[in-house]
């Protein structure tokens, strides 16, 4: 679906919107407002102003609000172009963050198992804002250059690996108008929550995680105002942006012909028990990086069984959610099996020596 994004309203007009009346604010005022500020068009006080008023306004939790930031935002997107023999459906799993939990990086894990499983994975990630070991964190404490991968690697990269990751900050380089002034007011903001909706590839299913209960339907309501369909939106039930392994998860799952289902799942659909999520927090970058290279070894410690179960339900749900396993159930076997092939720790060794060759090639 294409909104339309194009007010006559000048920024001044839609600050004062936002300020005095915002209940007119519209979905066409928003995205006029952030595309001022990526043109350069913004001052400092307008653009912290614009940040802040739409937070206060709860605009993050208006789907049609959200689905207007995150169409002018891709309007700005390096987007990558895939080889015209990649009819494969490309696949995410990803969350918004901020839930407090520090879990363990549960779906770069899952990304690079699902991959090994054989399902084509474009990864949207970044630095780490609210926890203490974001995705782009871990895979380049482990050898990955990600600064090195711009859009023409892309395809190269899924037709090599089956797997390629997305940076950002690459990827959307009008955020960095926005990027000191969010730093500064260190408050979360709408645009804490777009990345899910802004992956340049546009995958074909997807696993979504939110923060919160609350914003559960409001993802998938904007996810499905935006063209996606088999999307699932996920949030435990102790607010946690991943598939819980300590009990429930509401699911918003958006099907082929854009009907939301809600449903609730739980470790037992996947055969595996359920842990306290004290077992699977994450901790240092030293110590998830030790803990991710003892899951690719398949040399587990008693300390990280949970942490593996917590990658094979999440990673046995997207592959439900693609199509790929029957079941929830099946789809953890398989991630298990994948795991314990080794075939997970040859993808990530090669896609990080293909990494490092960009470089050395654009250096």
């Amino acid at each position: 679906m294409t909104i339309n994004t194009v007010s006559s309203k000048t920024l001044k007009a839609i600050l004062k919107c936002l300020a005095t009346t915002p209940e007119k604010l519209t979905p066409e005022d928003a995205a006029t407002g952030l595309r001022a500020i990526i043109n350069g068009e913004a001052n400092d006080a307008q653009l912290a102003g614009f940040i802040t008023a739409l937070q206060l306004r709860g605009m993050g939790m208006r789907p049609d609000m959200l689905a207007a930031l995150a169409a002018e935002t891709q309007r700005h997107a390096l987007v990558p172009k895939l080889e015209p023999s990649q009819t494969e459906m490309v696949v995410d799993i990803v969350g918004t963050g901020g839930d407090g939990w520090n879990t363990f990086n549960i779906s770069t894990t899952s990304s690079l198992v699902a991959a090994a499983a054989g399902l084509q994975v474009a990864k949207h990630g970044s630095r780490s804002s609210s926890s203490n070991c974001g995705s782009a964190d871990l895979l380049e404490s482990l050898g990955c250059d990600l600064n090195a991968i711009g859009p023409d690697n892309v395809a190269e990269l899924l037709r090599r690996h089956r797997f390629c990751f997305l940076f950002s900050s690459t990827f959307h380089p009008s955020m960095r108008y926005l990027a000191q002034t969010r730093r500064e007011l260190g408050f979360p903001t709408p645009f804490n929550v777009l990345g899910p909706l802004i992956n340049p590839v546009q995958p074909d299913r997807a696993v979504v995680g939110v923060h919160s209960q609350p914003l559960g339907p409001v993802m998938a309501e904007a996810l499905r105002s935006l063209g996606r369909r088999n999307y699932a939106v996920v949030c435990g039930d102790e607010n946690l942006d991943e598939i819980s392994i300590a009990g429930s998860t509401q699911v918003w799952h958006i099907d082929d012909s854009g009907h939301i289902d809600h449903y609730t799942i739980h470790p037992d659909n996947f055969g595996v028990p359920t842990h306290p999520l004290s077992a699977a927090a994450g901790s240092t970058l030293e110590e998830n990086q030790a803990t991710l290279q003892r899951l690719l070894n398949n040399t587990l410690e008693p300390s990280d069984v949970a942490v593996r179960d917590f990658v094979l339900v999440n990673t046995g749900f997207l592959l439900f959610v693609s199509g790929m396993a029957r079941t929830m159930k099946q789809g953890a076997e398989i991630a298990r099996l994948t795991l314990e092939s080794g075939k997970v720790k040859d993808l990530f060794d090669s896609f990080a020596r293909s990494t490092r060759e960009f470089n050395t090639a654009t250096g």
